[in-house]
């Protein structure tokens, strides 16, 4: 069952103490954990007049707040009509052209409308493992675009899992970025947890998982104001191109985690228009874990990307000073 979200407001005892202290004291009887909270806070559903707090805030007297608590994670995930994109399919695998705005797999915060329901509805996956996760051998973010593999039998999850272990899958992403990246350029760094946002990871850390990611700068636009890259990985972390290019100089259009406000007005429009990080999956290549056949398969961005890329090249070129004369 889904809670109404819980309305407070601070009274002048609490002035002054953790906001997230005060309201777990102030939401007990609700049966609402400090640990929930804390997943609220996290999820950016902790909020007044609309503008998401922090659970660290100093509370202030008479301040209202709104908990929007998240929905308790499902059990078992369950069949669901929705529609479903599919670029290959057989007894043992489904592979999948997954649209921008669907989560992978069901979790909290998302119950259901997930590529796992949607797969189930389809076809028949060995449940053995994870619930949540039937066939789920890797994963591409919500609102990136594009290939995804899904074992449907035992045998080609233990073969997938294997060949992502030993990173003999071909992954290829296209991207739109800020600025004008090197023309090809290797990222090799430690990747783990943000220490200070539990949403967000990074490279800048003295361990970790190694993360690899090969980019090739493919076309820029508008004098320098933003570019396509594509990106090969040899490693799969989680955000791993997003953090590689951000903490590069160059973070992906829309990438509203880890970019930051673009500078030139019409490039931000774009990015504002298109809505979401600017990523796609664009081609997916592994040996079939059963039938050993070599696979290989290719998808072009979406309509928002294409329309997204079009409008960056429509972007004018800065006005070239003539030698001699001055510029206005």
């Amino acid at each position: 069952m889904i809670r109404a979200p819980r309305v407070v407001v601070i009274p002048r005892e609490d002035a002054g103490e953790r906001l997230d202290k005060v309201l777990a004291r102030l939401l007990s009887d609700d049966n609402i954990s400090r640990s929930a909270i804390s997943q609220c806070f996290a999820a950016g559903r902790v909020t007044s007049d609309s503008h998401a707090l922090k659970p660290s805030e100093r509370a202030r007297a008479g301040l209202t707040v709104t908990v929007d608590v998240l929905p308790p994670v499902p059990m078992v995930a369950i069949a669901e009509d929705l529609p479903l994109s599919i670029v290959f399919e057989d007894e043992h695998l489904l592979v999948i052209d997954k649209p921008a705005g669907m989560v992978v797999h069901p979790s909290r915060g998302h119950a259901s409308g997930t590529l796992v329901n949607a797969v189930l509805h389809h076809a028949e996956v060995d449940e053995d493992g994870d619930p949540l996760r039937p066939g789920i051998v890797h994963r591409i973010d919500r609102d990136t675009s594009g290939l995804l593999v899904v074992a449907r039998s035992t045998a080609a999850r233990d073969g997938l899992v294997a060949r992502f272990k030993a990173h003999d899958i071909e992954r290829s992403y296209v991207a739109l970025v800020e600025g004008v990246p090197p023309v090809a350029v290797t990222y090799d760094t430690w990747h783990a947890r943000h220490p200070s946002d539990r949403l967000r990871f990074t490279s800048r850390v003295n361990g970790g998982k190694r993360a690899i990611t090969h980019v090739d700068r493919l076309e820029s636009f508008g004098g320098g104001v933003a570019s396509m890259v594509q990106c090969r990985l040899e490693t799969g972390r989680t955000h791993q191109i997003r953090v590689h290019l951000t903490e590069a100089g160059h973070a992906l259009l829309g990438d509203v985690l880890y970019g930051r406000t673009v500078k030139d007005p019409a490039t931000r429009a774009i990015a504002a228009t298109l809505g979401r990080q600017a990523l796609h999956a664009e081609v997916l290549g592994f040996t079939h874990p059963v039938t050993g056949a070599t696979l290989r398969f290719s998808t072009p961005p979406p309509l928002d990307f294409q329309d997204a890329l079009r409008a960056l090249r429509d972007l004018p070129l800065p006005a070239t000073p003539v030698q001699g004369k001055r510029t206005r």
